[in-house]
């Protein structure tokens, strides 16, 4: 057995957590069998001192 990793970036308005969720949701449309997520960077734009479009950065595990 193989395991392959994605890089994927996820987005979010409302969190991190959403933004993670979101990566994985869209990779697991084209990939099967994923097994983990590692997030390697977090990031988010402020507007009047707000947090708003959150992003991460994350590596996904499969396998085929």
């Amino acid at each position: 057995m193989y395991v392959k990793v994605v890089e994927v970036i996820g987005e979010s308005e409302s969190s991190w957590k959403s933004a993670v969720q979101n990566a994985v949701k869209d990779a697991s449309r084209k990939f099967d069998n994923i097994s983990g997520v590692e997030v390697y960077n977090l990031t988010a734009d402020v507007v009047e001192g707000d947090l708003v479009d959150f992003k991460a950065n994350v590596k996904i595990a499969y396998t085929e």
